[in-house]
């Protein structure tokens, strides 16, 4: 019966959706409504694209979660504990940050809905059955079409806030691991206790460079659909605002939709910058510890980890585009260039 129920959840609003905001596309009555019609698509049917890869790749959550508890179990010392309370405060943050956004953007488009002088859909689409003559088939078509919506911005709230909190996790956890390194020989000086130390941390890192490259290859294609289709959006969106919609309320939506489209991704982007460059940190971590009092073979080992930690560790999207804050702004200029061929096909 629970398969059942979730089949027919995600034929209605996963394909239902999508389906038909894009039977209405570039068919509605005016420029407003086609602009509507198309970023509510895009970002309905990358949505669906993004779910349908995460549940293909879903069994390496279960993966990640392991490594997770592994190294939640070495934290020690007060350090390292201040470390973890701030980690705790920015990934609550994250997902205040972007159910902030995505409530917004609801709100903004059902105030444009509510606000129609004539009887319309929230979103212009097509619909099997007449709701515009039929008070009956008009709420029907309503609600589905709220609920649709409400389904979406949950879908993808969970889509765009797990990558984000997760590269902030790692990001939190090199972090303690670099304090890990600076301690090494100066609590214990004997030998043995900082070989035993060393060996650790080195593990830490192994686990470490798991949890990221899981990582990567759990949310690469998905992070690469996100690029596109912020840069898209964002283009029509500014469009929208100081060309083409006239209606105050329509502005307004699109204002606040041109704000929240490129925060989706800001908050992926910047982590994955502050990891690449907690790992780069991660050599100089080593060499800030009591090494030269140690032995020849503690050295050795140390030397090897350095040698080995220098590789650069850059989340891919899709194997192409750096998550990385240097994207961001390169969706930005794309959406920017975009806009402007737009604008010239115009003339």
């Amino acid at each position: 019966m629970v398969i059942i129920n979730i089949v027919i959840l995600h034929l209605a609003f996963n394909i239902g959706y999508p389906f038909h905001l894009a039977m209405s596309m570039f068919r509605n009555g005016n420029l407003t409504d086609d602009i509507k019609n198309l970023t509510t698509f895009a970002v309905c049917f990358a949505g669906t694209l993004k779910s349908a890869i995460y549940v293909l790749k879903f069994y390496k959550i279960r993966q990640m979660e392991q490594i997770i508890e592994l190294l939640d179990l070495r934290i020690n010392g007060e350090e390292e504990t201040d470390i973890y309370i701030k980690l705790r405060r920015q990934l609550r943050n994250i997902l205040y940050g972007f159910a902030s956004i995505y409530l917004i953007v609801g709100i903004f488009a059902e105030l444009s809905f509510l606000f129609q002088t004539e009887r319309g859909l929230m979103y212009p689409a097509w619909i099997p059955f007449d709701w515009q003559n039929t008070t009956l088939n008009y709420y029907v078509a309503n609600v589905y079409q709220v609920t649709g919506i409400s389904y979406h911005l949950v879908q993808n709230f969970a889509n765009d806030c797990y990558p984000a909190m997760m590269l902030c996790l790692i990001s939190g956890h090199i972090k303690m691991l670099y304090r890990r390194f600076e301690n090494i020989g100066f609590n214990d000086p004997s030998d043995a206790e900082a070989q035993s130390d060393l060996e650790n941390c080195i593990t830490d890192h192994k686990r470490l460079l798991k949890l990221f490259q899981t990582l990567e290859s759990f949310m690469s294609l998905s992070i690469l659909i996100q690029f596109a289709v912020t840069g898209i959006n964002l283009c029509i969106a500014n469009a929208a605002v100081w060309f083409f919609v006239t209606e105050p309320m329509g502005r307004t939506y699109f204002l606040f939709y041109a704000m929240g489209v490129p925060i989706q991704i800001f908050p992926t982007c910047y982590y994955g910058t502050e990891t690449e460059q907690s790992f780069e940190e991660l050599p100089y971590a080593a060499f800030s510890s009591n090494w030269i009092n140690q032995s020849r073979s503690f050295k050795q080992k140390l030397r090897i980890f350095v040698e080995c930690s220098l590789k650069k560790n850059t989340a891919l999207a899709g194997g192409m585009l750096r998550i990385h804050v240097d994207t961001f702004f390169s969706t930005l200029k794309f959406a920017y260039s975009l806009l402007t061929i737009l604008l010239q096909m115009q003339k």
